[in-house]
């Protein structure tokens, strides 16, 4: 039998992930349905592109539905007992100067909640697997796709 993939969130994380869920399955799904009854009163469902339309976004939506249940079936939730701050795990906030660049504060979360916009760096990417078990003062290579990254973790915060 093949082992389950653990999916790693922050409790704000996995809060905004049920939030979805929620949304998806008591407000969408609701939407989605009124757009096929609505579709369908148009006639013959064989050249009909509203009624494909919906049912091409209600199966889009099913599927979301089914993965975000998965995650949250494996989820580990970090526990503040996780973060420390005398090296860099998931959950903590990291001060880096990546490639000489100024200086940003990132939150190391699972790649599930990853979104470097909002400086939330995935664990398993090539910056925060590098800064994975580094302490402050740490001046590492990361490798990307675009090559080699110089990195300087400045700070450790939990």
């Amino acid at each position: 039998m093949a082992e389950e993939k653990e999916f790693i969130f922050t409790a704000e994380g996995k809060r905004e992930i049920e939030e979805e869920l929620d949304t998806l399955k008591n407000v969408t799904r609701k939407k989605i349905s009124e757009k096929i009854k609505e579709a369908r009163s148009f006639g013959d469902l064989s050249e009909n592109a509203e009624y494909d339309e919906a049912k091409n976004e209600q199966a889009q939506v099913e599927s979301r539905i089914q993965e975000i249940e998965y995650m949250l079936k494996y989820a580990r939730i970090i526990d503040d007992e996780d973060i420390k701050s005398d090296v860099v795990t998931p959950g903590a906030q990291v001060l880096i100067s990546v490639g000489g660049r100024p200086e940003t504060w990132y939150t190391i979360v699972g790649s599930t909640e990853a979104d470097p916009y909002k400086n939330k760096l995935s664990y398993e990417s090539p910056i925060g697997a590098a800064c994975l078990n580094q302490p402050k003062g740490a001046k590492i290579k990361a490798v990307a796709p675009g090559g080699e990254i110089d990195i300087e973790i400045l700070d450790i915060k939990k």
